[in-house]
């Protein structure tokens, strides 16, 4: 499994869009996740179980942030820096 932002992307897009989303239009990589309401509070717990079963990224609960999980992108970088700060 590529472990690249872009393959995070593709992949994590595709999860939400499939499994999680309640919108009715597919989700970008930039759509606003929660004020949209494409993603609710369930939504985000299935988010940080996926993330920590297939990018091997340890999700503290005070992680999940506005921050960190508004949209894809951010999401993406959140795991980036946790992977960065593994390898430390």
């Amino acid at each position: 499994m590529s472990n690249t932002p872009a393959d995070l992307v593709n992949r994590l897009g595709a999860f939400i869009n499939d499994e999680i989303s309640t919108a009715a239009d597919p989700v970008s990589s930039t759509t606003d996740l929660l004020l949209t309401g494409a993603v609710d509070s369930l939504g985000v717990v299935r988010i940080t179980q996926w993330l920590e079963d297939n990018y091997g990224t340890e999700v503290d609960p005070l992680d999940v942030t506005l921050e960190n999980f508004q949209t894809i992108d951010r999401m993406v970088a959140f795991v980036a820096a946790k992977q960065a700060d593994q390898t430390e």
